[in-house]
């Protein structure tokens, strides 16, 4: 189909995405931008990304919901760390709540989108049930995570082919999937892997975490003790309020402390599984990481769920290298063979910058490896379109929302003063250049050549802190002498 017999919409903004940072995006803009008309598209059939894309068992949240929730909606469940299906039910209620389920359009895949500076709009290409149609827009509200959806990340293990059983990774767990009774090894030690075992332990014969090498774990409620003593003392609201200030400066006041005390910092977690699994486990082995906490993310186990189930001696770790599989399982570089029925390749997702969708400006490609992040949420030189991403060391959702504020008072204030459009420019020849971000997991090192970069100073720097980024997007000024307002 050609463009001039494709179906085109006319709009002020158009959300990429549909799930938490996109349901998001919808109540802010009509919050704060009554006067402004969007849509929603949305690649897949439902709403809730991540949240209904993930079926494996046991599917949480990382976060605790207080700070994972949207700031304009409290959580009231009692779980503090909450499986996938209640989440995916918050975020369809917040959507029908607001009405902005009426404006998602599902099953709209976006192709490719062009912005013309004569113009000053971006025209989307999108695909729907193999027909083409274009929105034409002012602004484009980028919410597509930082994950390819289609796959996650499977290294090359050899003699793959040979094993009998079910290989799975758990972004693709099939549905109904039966594991009672089986053998089972899930390959990795990331927040997946931690959150698997527990869950599966509970109807397997027996599960092995395989682990090239240890993750930092900890210990935290399944119930937030302060929520469960104010409710019913104060209004839900209130006690969300309260609960989420308070999580929010325990999560600055930790990852300061790590990063400050990073060798007090891993003797008090080592200390708290030691308290756990009793002083008979190979706690050095098997949980002693060679990097300091929050050079990756530290994995929760909400109640201890994980160490309870290495206790019941239905679940253990192993720590040692994968030579190759086998018929019957694994083979390791010691010369151990692990016997399993069904494998799990919990190695990994695979980064993709802005959905990996093709942009361009007045017909030139942006190479996002070759521009800079202006607060978290903008990139140089690429005008009229924002970024939700969330934070590394706390949760996604605390930075989306600021994010959205702060697009919502870029948007006002090119209404109130006529301007055709805005855009960062980094001009600073003495800026210097960072990663975009400072974990050293997996997924981040595989991907870092394809990312964009961050500064070293404001407003092009990361900083990772809530407070800051509140000051900074919900009253920094917006003519600041980076962002040039064009008229």
């Amino acid at each position: 189909m050609t463009d001039s017999e494709a179906d085109c919409t006319e709009l002020d903004v158009l959300i990429v995405g549909a799930g938490i940072s996109g349901i998001g995006a919808g109540y802010h803009l009509q919050n704060d931008c009554p006067g402004l008309e969007y849509l929603i598209v949305e690649g897949r059939p439902r709403l809730g990304g991540t949240w209904d894309l993930f079926r494996y068992p046991g599917i949480r949240s990382d976060s605790d919901m207080y700070t994972l929730g949207y700031s304009f909606r409290p959580w009231t469940d009692p779980k503090a760390i909450a499986d996938g299906p209640s989440i995916l039910r918050y975020l369809e209620d917040t959507a029908a709540e607001y009405g902005i389920d009426q404006r998602i359009r599902y099953d709209h895949r976006v192709v490719s989108a062009e912005w013309s500076s004569d113009e000053a709009r971006w025209t989307v290409h999108v695909d729907h049930d193999g027909k083409r149609r274009l929105f034409r827009v002012r602004f484009l509200m980028m919410c597509t995570g930082y994950y390819r959806y289609s796959a996650g990340y499977t290294p090359n293990f050899p003699g793959v082919d040979s094993f009998d059983g079910d290989i799975i990774h758990p972004q693709k767990w099939p549905e109904a999937f039966n594991y009672d009774g089986k053998r089972i090894i899930i390959i990795g030690s990331g927040a997946t892997a931690v959150t698997l075992l527990p869950s599966l332990a509970r109807a397997a014969d027996h599960v092995t975490m395989l682990q090239r090498s240890p993750t930092y774990i900890a210990s935290a409620p399944g119930k937030d003790p302060l929520a469960e003593y104010l409710r019913g003392k104060v209004s839900p609201k209130h006690a969300y309020r309260a609960v989420r200030a308070k999580n929010i400066a325990f999560a600055i006041a930790t990852y300061n402390f790590c990063r400050r005390y990073p060798d007090r910092a891993k003797r008090f977690l080592r200390r708290q599984i030691r308290e756990r699994l009793g002083p008979d486990y190979d706690v050095d082995r098997h949980f002693s990481p060679r990097y300091d906490p929050w050079d990756q993310r530290v994995c929760l186990a909400p109640d201890g769920d994980f160490f309870d189930a290495l206790i019941s001696d239905k679940a253990s770790i192993v720590t040692d290298h994968i030579d190759r599989f086998t018929r019957q399982g694994i083979r390791l570089k010691s010369g151990q063979e692990l016997a399993a029925d069904i494998i799990i390749t919990a190695t990994g997702l695979q980064l993709e910058f802005l959905g990996g969708i093709p942009f361009t400006v007045d017909g030139e490609p942006v190479r996002a490896n070759e521009k800079m992040v202006y607060k978290g949420m903008m990139l140089s030189d690429v005008p009229n379109v924002a970024l939700a991403s969330g934070y590394t060391n706390a949760s996604w959702t605390l930075k989306c929302d600021l994010t959205c504020e702060y697009a919502c008072r870029l948007l006002n204030h090119q209404s109130k003063h006529g301007y055709r459009a805005f855009v960062p420019r980094q001009r600073d020849p003495s800026l210097g250049e960072l990663p975009l971000l400072g974990l050293s997991s997996g997924y981040i090192r595989r991907s870092v050549d394809e990312m964009p970069k961050q500064g070293d100073r404001s407003p092009w720097r990361l900083y990772q802190n809530y407070v800051l980024d509140l000051i900074a997007l919900r009253y920094g000024r917006l003519e600041d002498g980076v962002m040039e307002f064009v008229s």
